[in-house]
C-alpha cells in the first residue's frame, strides 16, 4: 500500500510539474517550466492549499533515487570531449564548486527543517 501511495504522490508532483510547464508555454516566460512549478508547489504548501502528507512519501522517495536522475546528463557530457579538451579544467572547477555549495545550502536548509519540525511538535 506504501508503494501505491508513493506513486499516487508522484503523480501530484508531476501535475504540478506539467502546470508549470504550461504557464511557462503559454505566457512565453524566460523561467523554466520546472521552476515554475516549483514555485507553484511551495505556495500551494504555505498557504496550505495542499497538504505536506499528500506528497512527503512521494518527494522522499524521488529524493532517495535522485542520483540516478543525474547518470543520464553525465553520459551525455561524455559525448562532448572537445568541449572538455578547450576548457576542462573550468568546467570541472565549476561543476565541483556548485556540487558543494548546492550540497551546503541543502544540508543548512534540511537542518533548519528539521529543528522547526521538532519545535512544532
Amino acid at each position: 500500500m506504501k508503494i501505491v501511495k508513493s506513486f499516487v504522490q508522484i503523480g501530484y508532483l508531476y501535475i504540478i510539474l506539467f502546470i508549470g510547464n504550461s504557464i511557462a508555454r503559454l505566457l512565453h516566460l524566460p523561467i523554466p517550466g520546472s521552476i515554475i512549478g516549483l514555485i507553484l508547489l511551495f505556495l500551494m504548501l504555505q498557504f496550505h492549499l495542499i497538504k505536506l502528507e499528500w506528497i512527503e512519501l512521494g518527494a522522499g522517495l524521488l529524493l532517495s533515487e535522485l542520483l540516478l536522475f543525474f547518470i543520464p546528463s553525465a553520459i551525455g557530457i561524455i559525448d562532448y570531449d572537445a568541449l572538455f579538451g578547450i576548457q576542462g579544467v573550468k568546467v570541472i572547477l565549476v561543476i565541483s564548486v556548485s556540487a558543494f555549495v548546492v550540497m551546503l545550502v541543502t544540508g543548512y536548509t534540511a537542518q533548519w527543517l528539521e529543528r522547526k519540525k521538532g519545535d512544532a511538535a
